[in-house]
């Protein structure tokens, strides 16, 4: 049993370490997300902003599509209130945080922490929950920058799955996965101001 579950984590690490977000750009627009962008990241937020609307979306697609496919195959065969199924869920995320061919090049890993969240349908809870979380952080209570907004969002959303007390292998991975992109984030933090603002009454932390 437990060989099933190393495979899937093995499955899910490869299939993460593939940057899609860097590769699309560097490879069709010959354009280096690391160097052309603002923070050097190489996520699908930068594709759009370097390569275009065309190249972003395709990143996009494909950084969903690495995290959903090894989750969403684990989740017929393992069982995911084992514990080591965390490991699972959270390859990907590591994969695309810490890939093999070059551990300091990897993102934030926002992307594919959908796509693996997405490979746990019909388990709609914790995807669910980091959407409301990035909507909420969006518009109702607007947090900027991103930097901001992301580390916010994904603490709360780890709390929030812990109090809604789901399957232990999902929770531990959305820990391992919520702790990877925050870690992510802080190491390219640029020295950026918080600022919240409330769309309608105009006011301003």
């Amino acid at each position: 049993m437990i060989t099933q579950y190393l495979f899937y984590i093995l499955f899910g690490y490869l299939s993460g370490s593939v940057l899609y977000g860097y590769l699309l750009p560097k490879y069709i627009k010959k354009i280096d997300v690391t160097k052309e962008s603002p923070d050097q990241n190489p996520g699908v937020a930068n594709a759009f902003l370097c390569a275009g609307a065309p190249i972003g979306f395709c990143a996009l697609m494909l950084e969903l599509l690495k995290g959903y496919l090894p989750v969403h195959a684990a989740m017929h065969v393992l069982n995911p209130r084992h514990l080591i199924f965390g490991l699972v869920l959270a390859a990907p995320v590591l994969g695309h945080a810490f890939p093999f061919w070059n551990p300091k090049m990897g993102g934030k890993s926002i992307a594919v922490s959908f796509g693996v969240l997405l490979g746990l349908i019909p388990y709609w809870r914790p995807v669910l929950i980091l959407a409301v979380c990035y909507l909420m952080f969006s518009i109702v209570i607007v947090i900027r920058p991103h930097f901001f907004r992301s580390v916010i969002t994904f603490a709360i959303f780890w709390g929030m799955v812990i109090i809604k007390r789901g399957p232990l292998g999902i929770t531990a991975g959305t820990g391992i996965l919520s702790f990877v992109v925050i870690w992510k984030h802080l190491v390219k933090y640029q020295n950026e101001r918080l600022e919240i603002t409330f769309p309608g009454r105009q006011e301003k932390v």
